[in-house]
């Protein structure tokens, strides 16, 4: 293969990668806490027997931190976070971090997650309610109280390096480099956070995306008449 078909397959497989991304967004955009996914396209020079070529890569992915619209749902055990931070949570993995805060409480009394995994306070431990809690509320630092009575506290982490941290499945992420608590949490009780997903505006991207894909396989297609014919001619 030629310098150009290297090139113009390279960027082939980029506009690839970001297409599943994109559909990926798109089936998210109702998810709880979700946050957005795109691409990092890179730019690397290779030596070949014909020269340099230049190549694209996009094996980075970028997640979008922004904001999601908050919806009342009236629910005493949906939290949602306003600005930074993250709800820290346990599962059979490890400790993880979520903005999703669709919360129930477990058959052992813990706070846990619409998968059954234990929240977690600041300090990893799981937070508990008693069966005798009434009048529940969450204050805006996470503080549980009942009948006035503080009986616990929700964990609001950030994480030390966000750009390192690993997605695992939709909602959740790993902190590989550590976190900390937030210093002024905020936490709205009785609210869950929607997807940051604008499902016009990845649309909008997928169709830019087909159409780019389209360009560079009728370039391909084209480039590979003429080698033909070049290679018929030689031949003749």
């Amino acid at each position: 293969m030629d310098v150009t078909g290297y090139t113009t397959l390279s960027r082939q497989q980029g506009l690839m990668r970001e297409m599943q991304l994109i559909a990926n967004n798109i089936a998210n955009s109702a998810t709880t806490g979700y946050r957005q996914q795109g691409i990092v396209f890179s730019e690397y020079i290779r030596q070949t027997d014909e020269g340099s070529v230049s190549m694209s890569a996009a094996h980075a992915r970028a997640t979008s931190f922004a904001q999601g619209t908050l919806t009342q749902t009236g629910g005493q055990f949906d939290l949602a976070v306003e600005g930074d931070g993250f709800f820290l949570i346990q599962t059979p993995r490890g400790e993880r971090l979520t903005r999703s805060g669709a919360f129930a409480v477990g058959n052992e009394g813990n706070m846990v997650t619409s998968d059954g995994y234990t929240v977690l306070d600041s300090g990893g431990a799981p937070v508990f309610v008693p069966p005798d809690a009434t009048d529940f509320t969450v204050a805006q630092d996470g503080t549980i109280s009942s009948q006035g009575r503080p009986i616990g506290q929700v964990g609001l982490v950030q994480p030390t390096d966000p750009g390192a941290m690993v997605r695992e499945g939709d909602i959740m992420f790993r902190a590989d480099a550590g976190y900390d608590p937030v210093d002024a949490p905020r936490i709205r009780q009785g609210f869950i956070e929607n997807s940051n997903v604008n499902p016009i505006l990845q649309i909008s991207r997928m169709i830019e995306v087909q159409r780019a894909y389209e360009m560079g396989q009728n370039f391909l297609e084209r480039e590979d008449d003429r080698i033909r014919s070049a290679l018929k001619a030689f031949m003749t």
